[in-house]
């Protein structure tokens, strides 16, 4: 029997076996009642799982390690490389920042998916046709250099390290909220989830294990959504008729805009943020004096023996309170931003570019456009993506998987519009106008999760919930998904395993990415020319788990949301690689130096833009540089991609001719 047709097999029988387990637990909830034993149920057994598979394909074979023996059949190679792909940013984030910004966020759906293009045309079937492991080995061995080797294992770490933070990000949201752990901790729990397939098995038990947790993911995705549109009205396929609920949406937001008492909340909000830039301008003073007043009012309560709960709340203030005046500083002009952006007029879902005067539309239209085009090269150019294309048999598969992916990862992204809308429909129609002592359970249940992803607070004073008390974290929308809709519980542990199936796939693709650099860039090609395979296979599996340890510190430091996190990682790689992966396919002339020169230059102007204008790192450094023509910080590849081609070809023109042998490979790799 062919290896297609035995895989096909295994997998319709795993498919089959879950969606039984799936309806096994709702049988469970519908006996003993909802509890958090699903949670823990779901997660336990999805990580199982995975862990089965990984014991299962363990290897300590190079090409098996590296490249899973170069055999998987393009179609599931194509749910593996979609796996890959939909990362917490896609399963999370993406149809948070549509319920939040709207059309704006139709940015990130149209860049991740046009990028694909130029995964196909450009990149894909030339890096498959020279066969090497790695994106650095390509790059290496296509400019013949170890300096170049060297550039691109750091451009490699760099993006991919970024990437795989926000993936752990979302691995302790996932549990802090299902199993009830602390974020910090939720965060290590995850790393064994992460660790199970890529430190035994390599890329053959990552790619095995990817393709069954695309079929949870995108089981979990598209039957919440089908679920939520049936309890919306919208029938069992919302995709072909949400645009009816989208018009209501509409007209309740333009309703509420006009209502007194929303202008309320927002004139409020707007008070606050004054007050914040009070005590900010008063640095260091008012940091004094409010650490000051903090204790005198702690002194005086427990003086006259107040309630146990008054001085409790006191205590928990001081200790709240930052610890130096560049905390405060931090803290406070966080909180100003936020006051700022509570006191703004929600933006309605439909209208493209909302702002107050015509300059600021330019500017978000600016900002869409070049964000688009980021996402965009940077899909054409992440390191554990292109990587995936090498797995396949021949340059024909390559270019097939490429397409199969296109269609697996598009079944998501025209549900995430979906699922944002009809979200947003319920939360205005069964939240808004809600009485404060009548909430949802599911309310009580985000409030209490950490770091906070829901705040809901009777500003207005009239005991009603206003859609501008409301604040959700977009990161929280699908988890919170199945509760805001009312659905059964056990909907919440199936989307719960879809999100933590997405960001361990994403996380395992990474984690071997730099690993394998590392092992095989550094260590043989630049180290020791005379390793072993075993001990090759050896470093690279005690790199995955030195990487991910890492990681798992960085993310407790909490440096940004998940979709602003892999923006980013999308410029740094697409400022640092597309040229030069690009000219180093298509152009002849291209040379060692100019690759040098165009990856320094692009990554350089890059992650100065990301340090000089996003808030966490101007905080952290205290220097703050001006954005070039209004341009946010995740789209620094916007000035980091021509910066790139700009070097790259400037320096090639200036230096020696590649020699016969460069030429005669550009040639192989050019012909069909």
């Amino acid at each position: 029997m062919s290896l297609m047709r035995r895989l096909t097999r295994y997998y319709l029988y795993y498919t089959a076996g879950f969606v039984a387990f799936v309806v096994m637990v709702a049988l469970l909830e519908r006996t003993y009642g909802a509890g958090v034993w699903v949670g823990y149920v779901f997660l336990f057994v999805t990580i199982a799982i995975y862990a089965v598979i990984g014991l299962v394909a363990r290897t300590s074979d190079p090409v098996e390690y590296y490249v899973a023996g170069r055999r998987v059949p393009p179609v599931f190679n194509g749910m593996a490389c979609a796996a890959d792909w939909m990362s917490a940013a896609s399963f999370m984030g993406l149809a948070g920042s549509l319920y939040v910004s709207g059309f704006d966020g139709l940015a990130y759906v149209m860049g991740w998916t046009g990028g694909y293009c130029l995964v196909a045309f450009l990149l894909a079937p030339y890096l498959r046709k020279l066969g090497r492991y790695t994106l650095p080995d390509f790059l290496g061995t296509r400019y013949d250099s170890n300096i170049v080797r060297g550039v691109g294992v750091f451009s490699t770490i760099l993006c991919s390290f970024v990437y795989l933070v926000a993936q752990i990000q979302g691995v302790g949201l996932i549990a802090a909220r299902f199993i009830g752990v602390d974020f910090s901790i939720g965060i290590f729990f995850g790393l064994a989830g992460i660790l199970v397939c890529s430190f035994l098995g390599g890329m053959r038990a990552v790619t095995w294990t990817q393709v069954a947790q695309y079929i949870i993911m995108i089981v979990a995705f598209l039957v919440t959504t089908a679920l939520v549109g049936h309890q919306t009205g919208t029938g069992w396929l919302p995709q072909l008729s949400y645009g009816k609920v989208l018009a209501r949406v509409e007209q309740i937001e333009h309703t509420l805009d006009a209502q007194a008492p929303e202008q309320a909340v927002r004139d409020h909000y707007r008070q606050l943020a004054m007050q914040m830039q009070q005590r900010l301008d008063g640095l260091p003073h008012s940091y004094a004096q409010g650490k000051t007043e903090l204790r005198q009012q702690l002194r005086a309560l427990r003086q006259r023996n107040a309630a146990l709960r008054e001085v409790k709340a006191v205590e928990d203030k001081l200790q709240a309170y930052p610890r130096s005046v560049h905390e405060a500083r931090d803290a406070w002009t966080a909180r100003r931003n936020d006051y700022q952006a509570r006191s703004q007029v929600p933006q309605s879902m439909t209208v493209p570019f909302a702002a107050t005067d015509p300059a600021a539309r330019e500017s978000k239209r600016l900002n869409f456009l070049l964000l688009m085009l980021c996402l965009m090269v940077g899909t054409a150019s992440l390191p554990h993506i292109l990587t995936r294309y090498n797995t396949t048999t021949g340059v024909q598969a390559a270019r097939s998987s490429v397409g199969w992916t296109l269609f697996f990862v598009v079944l998501l992204y025209v549900s995430a519009p979906v699922l944002a809308v009809l979200l947003k429909y319920d939360v205005l129609t069964h939240l808004v106008g809600q009485r404060y002592d009548n909430l949802p359970a599911w309310v009580s249940q985000w409030q209490k999760v950490m770091p906070a992803q829901l705040e809901i607070s009777d500003v207005y004073r009239d005991g009603v919930v206003q859609w501008g008390e409301i604040w959700m974290h977009p990161d929280m929308l699908v988890l919170a998904a199945p509760e805001i809709a009312g659905l059964p519980y056990v909907i919440s542990g199936l989307i719960a395993a879809g999100a933590l199936a997405a960001v361990l796939s994403t996380a395992d693709g990474l984690l071997l990415t730099i690993a394998n650099a590392l092992s095989h860039d550094v260590y043989f090609h630049m180290l020791d020319r005379q390793a072993s395979a075993q001990k090759r296979v050896t470093a690279s599996k005690l790199l995955v788990l030195c990487v991910a340890l890492f990681a798992a510190y960085v993310t407790s430091l909490q440096l940004g949301n998940i979709l602003f996190l892999v923006g980013a990682a999308f410029s740094l790689a697409a400022s640092s690689l597309f040229p030069v992966l690009v000219l180093g396919v298509f152009w002849r002339r291209v040379t060692r130096a100019g690759a040098i020169a165009g990856m320094l230059a692009g990554l350089g102007v890059c992650v100065y833009y990301v340090v000089a204008t996003y808030p966490f790192f101007t905080r952290l450094t205290g220097f703050t540089g001006v954005r070039w023509f209004g341009v946010d910080p995740i789209s620094a590849g916007t000035f980091g991609i021509p910066a790139g081609f700009a070097a790259a070809i400037l320096v090639s023109l200036l230096s020696p001719r590649p020699d016969q042998r460069t030429r005669q490979l550009v040639s192989y790799l050019r012909e069909p």
